[in-house]
């Protein structure tokens, strides 16, 4: 990790599936097992990685409280792009192959795994399964998770790339990029409290960090719009 960031790096996407061990073991993520998955997210946001995260509901193994289980895990970990799809047997896959021993493959499949459709008959309650994944998307994208979650993670977050010369000036884009997230999320959001909240303590309290959490503010704006085409 002291390589990458010395390298250049800052933001790795990580398949961290789910917080349910036994649906890990079910997909072989085996080296999710038996550990701390939140320090480990942390770890890599003190070392200074931001943490983008894969999460997938549906395994045979799931609960039914998998669903509150990932939106729990999501906001402790402070993974502000957390993907969270519904399981899918792509042809070819050994899921896939185990499926259609089981006679439990559907027709069709869109191959977009955050439509809310399924090719395949869940071990779960289709309709509970469908409406818990919704319900997870719409929860931690709604505008306070969501703000919480970047301030969970800017707390974390220990950036270690030195400043590079002449990185401090400001380009015209920039500035048009702040002045229309004041305008789009600090004003005609209904969750503006919540970005005028962080937009302040950050710029007070980690003036070095107010680039990230604009940038941060904005990927939840396009977020929120994908949530909204999956209700």
């Amino acid at each position: 990790m002291q390589l990458m960031t010395k390298a250049g790096f800052d933001t790795v996407f990580v398949g961290i599936e789910t917080p349910n061990e036994e649906s890990l073991v079910e997909c072989s993520k085996v080296q999710n097992v038996n550990r701390d998955l939140v320090a480990s997210v942390k770890k890599m946001q003190n070392y200074g990685l931001e943490v983008q995260g894969g999460f997938i509901v549906g395994f045979d193994s799931d609960p039914i409280s998998i669903f509150k289980s990932q939106i729990n895990f999501i906001q402790r970990s402070g993974i502000v792009t957390a993907m969270v799809g519904l399981l899918n047997a792509p042809p070819g896959t050994r899921l896939y192959q185990r499926l259609k021993k089981e006679n439990r493959l559907l027709p069709g499949g869109s191959g977009d795994n955050t439509d809310g459709s399924l090719n395949f008959i869940p071990r779960m309650n289709r309709e509970t399964l469908i409406k818990g994944y919704k319900n997870v998307v719409k929860t931690i994208y709604s505008s306070k998770p969501y703000y919480e979650r970047i301030k969970t993670f800017l707390e974390e977050y220990e950036p270690h790339k030195p400043r590079k010369a002449g990185k401090g000036k400001l380009h015209f884009c920039e500035i048009r990029a702040l002045v229309k997230s004041m305008w789009i999320l600090g004003i005609k959001e209904k969750g503006r409290r919540y970005y005028w909240r962080l937009f302040s303590s950050t710029l007070l309290k980690k003036p070095r960090l107010f680039p990230l959490f604009i940038k941060l503010a904005v990927y939840g704006f396009h977020f929120r719009k994908v949530a909204d085409k999956i209700q």
